[in-house]
Order: structure tokens, then C-alpha cells, then sequence
């Protein structure tokens, strides 16, 4: 009678534990995330459909993940002209964008801003800093400083001392003074490594009004190198919960740490508790060497 009982317990708590991972995924069955990838360096064109792959299986949202385009329709991250499907923002949750010196045409920048007006979440990932360059003088050149209306970044590469601390270096974070209890923070290790080299943001970014998550300190910096916020949440000038890290290197993503941060940004950016289930480290293994299938 007592194993009995013992194996109805057992019972009990695995029927509880998989309805609760049930739930989580109904309460997001519905909300759509875009992703929208295009940068050169860092590969957000192979770790963004990973993460949209592990949301959907994890937590039940439906994703969408857009890419730099040619005419011919090769996706190529090198090229900067087109990144075709921007219509999906009309209907989209959240945006998460990971951008680098990107010009696109006037015709896809308007899906942005007007996503932009309606107020709705935005996270962006690292060189979305510095997401669109276009020359002097253009028409579009204003858009040079969407990491600064949306994120609250510099607004551009190199402008406010927007720069990092070598390709060599690394970075190490931990939770930033006050920050301890945020639910972005929740299950997010005290202390951790990443890949990425630290940007440097201070002393002009992020706006006073930002909410600092985890500083940042160089490994092994190509000059002097003072602790910067390498995560942070805003609001926009239209209302927007807007989350930013200048994290983002692909080995990122092998740290559990790092992969608890972005899942718990995106549930805060649709103004959820972070997930009750962590179903541990996410399956994004890529490396920062380009495969010959992706090269220009």
C-alpha cells in the first residue's frame, strides 16, 4: 500500500510538472514574434531562426524570421538593400531585430515605422546599434539613428564614442546595482562570460531614464576599458517596452545564462511573468566562422 501511494505521488507531480509546461504553452499560443536579421558579422541569420525554433517548441509563440535578400531572392546577409516580408510587422506582437548598416528602401522602411508608431515591444540585439547606414545626405540618413529612437543606444557607429574593445577581447557581466529582482533577471546567474567584445556606450547612452539590467567588463581590451551596461530596458517616445544588449557573438548563445535573458526580455516585452518552466539551455550552436555557403 505505501509503494503504492509512493508511485501515485510520483504520478501526481509529473502529471502537474507536463501541465504546467501545457500552459505556458497555451497562454502564448497566439503571440506572433518577427524577427527581422540582416548584419554582416555576427550570424543573426542562423542564430534568430534557432531562437524562433526553441520559442515556438518551448513556449508555444508563433515566430516569423525575415532575412537580407537579393533580387534573384538568395539570401545573403552581405547584401543591404532589401530584406523582403517587412508586411509581417503590421500583424506582429513583438519585433526583435538584429541589424547591421542596413539601406533599405523608403517602400520597407515604412512597415517599421509604422510599427514604431503603433507602440508596440521592440528587443534588439547588439550592432542594431548602428542597424542602418546611409550616406550624407540622403533622404533616409535619419534612419542612421534608429538604435537611438528605439533603443535608447548612440545613435550610430562611432558617433557619442560608440565604440568596442577589440575583436580579441571578451566581456564579463553581472547584474547591475539595483537590478536584482527583475523578472528579465530571473534564473539569470549572478556572474557570467560571453563571447562578445564590449561596446562602449557610456557616458552619453543609455537615456537616464533606462533601467540598467548587467554591466559589462572587458577581457584583455585593446585600450582602457571602463565597465559599460550591456543590457537594458526603455520606454520609446511612442510608449514602446523596449529591451537592448550589446550581446550577440553566436557563442553567446551557448550560455545558458544568456539564453534565460532574452527568453525572460521577451516575455517582459509582451508584459508577461517569465516562464514558471525552464526547460534548461537552448540548442543555438553557432560558430562566428561564416560557412562557405554564406560567404559573398
Amino acid at each position: 500500500m505505501l509503494r503504492w501511494r509512493c508511485v501515485c505521488q510520483i504520478a501526481i507531480v509529473l502529471m502537474c510538472f507536463c501541465a504546467l509546461e501545457v500552459f505556458a504553452a497555451a497562454t502564448n499560443e497566439g503571440a506572433s514574434i518577427v524577427f527581422v536579421t540582416g548584419d554582416h558579422e555576427y550570424s543573426s541569420e542562423r542564430t534568430m531562426p534557432l531562437l524562433a525554433a526553441e520559442l515556438q517548441k518551448d513556449f508555444g509563440f508563433r515566430t516569423t524570421v525575415l532575412y537580407a535578400t537579393e533580387p534573384n531572392g538568395r539570401r545573403n546577409e552581405q547584401y543591404e538593400k532589401s530584406i523582403p516580408g517587412l508586411e509581417a510587422l503590421r500583424t506582429a506582437d513583438l519585433a526583435v531585430f538584429f541589424l547591421r548598416w542596413r539601406q533599405l528602401p523608403k517602400e520597407q522602411l515604412a512597415f517599421i515605422q509604422e510599427y514604431l508608431d503603433a507602440g508596440k515591444p521592440l528587443i534588439g540585439f547588439r550592432t542594431t546599434s548602428h542597424a542602418f547606414k546611409y550616406p550624407a545626405g540622403d533622404p533616409l540618413a535619419r534612419w542612421n539613428a534608429f538604435g537611438e529612437s528605439a533603443f535608447g543606444t548612440p545613435p550610430g557607429w562611432g558617433a557619442s564614442g560608440h565604440t568596442h574593445f577589440g575583436h580579441d577581447s571578451s566581456t564579463d557581466v553581472s547584474i547591475a546595482n539595483g537590478a536584482v529582482g527583475n523578472p528579465i533577471l530571473q534564473g539569470v546567474d549572478t556572474n557570467f562570460h560571453v563571447r562578445s567584445w564590449l561596446y562602449r556606450v557610456l557616458p552619453d547612452y543609455p537615456p537616464k531614464n533606462a533601467t540598467w539590467l548587467l554591466v559589462g567588463r572587458a577581457v584583455n581590451p585593446d585600450k582602457t576599458a571602463e565597465p559599460n551596461p550591456v543590457a537594458w530596458t526603455w520606454q520609446t517616445k511612442q510608449g514602446a517596452r523596449s529591451f537592448y544588449t550589446s550581446m550577440g557573438h553566436p557563442e553567446d548563445f551557448r550560455s545558458e545564462a544568456f539564453d534565460r535573458l532574452i527568453v525572460n526580455s521577451i516575455f517582459w516585452a509582451l508584459r508577461r511573468p517569465p516562464p514558471s518552466v525552464w526547460p534548461g539551455a537552448m540548442a543555438i550552436n553557432v560558430s562566428y566562422e561564416k560557412p562557405k555557403e554564406h560567404s559573398p
